[in-house]
């Protein structure tokens, strides 16, 4: 497993908002959950440009059209224009935590279970379960690679796994009591990282592939 410390290229602080639950990001604007409302940032600017009043206690993800949020024990369809709720899907037995969109379906992480379940949208069933040895907290899948949070003991890593077997492949180190409650990629070279209870979400750096620096990889 190649092992480093994670990079903060930014940091982003909020007015009222004292805990960052969720993240995600819709190409535009990275959308945060702060516990009853869905705030959506220009993140160039840190300026929130929209809220939602949507319970937002856990993960977010975006489909390309819509938003989805995990509200208690459910998981809700949300427009992003309007912030109407257009369905429902129970969460995972014992909860969720984060929550990433991909290949037609949702990833939803189980915090205390140390799982990753891939869920189907539109009836809630686990289509398959990943395991983890640390707490999960946000998902995200960036160029077919599958990243997840973790924050346990005040300590957090963001972790590249096998999507197959849930072998971590690579592991970026957050600095100690820095953690990661949600976690969203830009679609490129930068992860999103809610800061839980800190109210912030940090910008880190995604590491450059191996075989862009070796091409015999």
């Amino acid at each position: 497993m190649k092992r480093t410390a994670a990079t903060i290229v930014r940091e982003y602080t909020f007015p009222d908002v004292t805990n960052v639950a969720g993240v995600s990001y819709d190409g535009a604007n990275v959308w945060i959950a702060t516990g009853d409302k869905l705030n959506a940032v220009d993140p160039a600017n840190g300026i929130t440009v929209r809220a939602l009043d949507v319970p937002a206690h856990a993960g977010t993800a975006f489909d390309g059209q819509h938003l989805f949020q995990i509200s208690g024990e459910r998981i809700q369809k949300v427009d992003p224009e309007t912030g109407r709720v257009i369905a429902t899907i129970p969460t995972p037995e014992g909860g969720a935590a984060g929550m990433a969109w991909a290949e037609g379906t949702l990833w939803v992480a189980q915090h205390r279970k140390r799982k990753i379940h891939q869920v189907d949208p539109e009836t809630g069933k686990i289509l398959r379960t990943i395991d983890s040895n640390r707490f999960v907290t946000g998902v995200t899948w960036v160029d077919g690679e599958l990243w997840h949070g973790t924050w346990e003991d005040d300590q957090s890593e963001i972790r590249r796994i096998d999507p197959q077997s849930g072998e971590v492949l690579e592991q970026l180190d957050m600095p100690p009591g820095l953690i990661v409650s949600g976690l969203e990629s830009n679609g490129s070279d930068t992860f999103f990282c809610g800061g839980g209870n800190s109210g912030k979400v940090r910008a880190v750096r995604r590491p450059t592939l191996d075989s862009a620096a070796d091409p015999q990889k």
